[in-house]
């Protein structure tokens, strides 16, 4: 009943549809799967900011600005540093993005994940991800455009980045990949989840949903994360605390249960 509801939520949603070069739908959804929870290699030293810092699609940014914020504000990363993309917002003429958490930025999953230097775990490793003393707090930036955005790729916007982060270096997140079980990593790659997923791994695979719900049954509360867009298919992810316990797909009111709860 619930899946049901949900999509004559979503049926009720403004779909975007092509117009000459304009950015679609699809093109916002592959923008958010393609930078959404990856990682760059800081190129130069990306300041603390409350407000987003300014970059131009050209490939330019004010230097001294950023460097008179970093005096005020300091580092969110120097360069050098792994830095990770942690949220998107997709503007009529601009896209933001959210680095290490934003201003207020705090601990993230991929601190407590090592990445063994051998075939045997070495206790000595070090943890994934900046250090929280180099990068205390994470900030934001903003790509301007100057005119209304058309289609354009994530490959594209890694590019455009390239003065202030490289995409290129991304073993990070490769490695934290590798080290899930091969079932997972097959799901990631093909974008699909799994149940006994964790939230961060289901973001990696299929970005953010378009739609959350919770509902409490027999004392159990059950979070469902909604993916698709009307008419089409829809997508449920059903997690119990942190853990994926159900997928099931819907095609116009027609379900096909892909995953059986607490099954693998």
């Amino acid at each position: 009943m619930r899946a049901f509801a949900a999509i004559a939520v979503l049926s009720l949603l403004p779909s975007v549809a092509p117009a000459g070069g304009k950015l679609t739908f699809d093109d916002r959804v592959e923008l958010t799967r393609g930078l959404m929870a990856e990682y760059a290699t800081a190129q130069v030293l990306l300041p603390v900011s409350r407000k987003a810092l300014e970059f131009d699609a050209s490939g330019s940014y004010d230097k001294t600005a950023w460097a008179e914020i970093a005096k005020t504000e300091g580092p969110a990363a120097r360069k050098g540093d792994t830095l990770q993309v942690t949220k998107i917002d997709i503007g009529s003429d601009r896209i933001e993005l959210q680095i290490n958490g934003g201003y207020n930025g705090g601990r993230k999953w991929y601190r407590n994940v090592r990445v063994a230097g051998g075939p045997t775990y070495n206790p000595t490793q070090v943890p994934i991800g900046p250090d929280d003393t180099n990068a205390p707090r994470g900030t934001s930036l903003v790509i301007l455009f100057h005119k209304p955005l058309e289609a354009i790729k994530s490959a594209d916007i890694k590019k455009m980045l390239a003065p202030v982060m490289d995409f290129e270096k991304h073993s990070v997140t490769e490695l934290y990949v590798e080290n899930l079980p091969p079932e997972m990593q097959k799901a990631i790659r093909e974008k699909r989840a799994l149940v006994g997923m964790d939230r961060e791994q289901v973001l990696l695979a299929m970005g953010h949903p378009v739609h959350k719900s919770r509902e409490t049954k027999d004392g159990i509360e059950e979070e469902d994360w909604v993916y698709g867009q009307a008419p089409g298919k829809f997508t449920f992810v059903t997690f119990n605390g942190d853990k994926v316990i159900r997928v099931k797909e819907e095609y116009a009111g027609l379900g096909t249960e892909l995953s059986e709860p607490g099954g693998r």
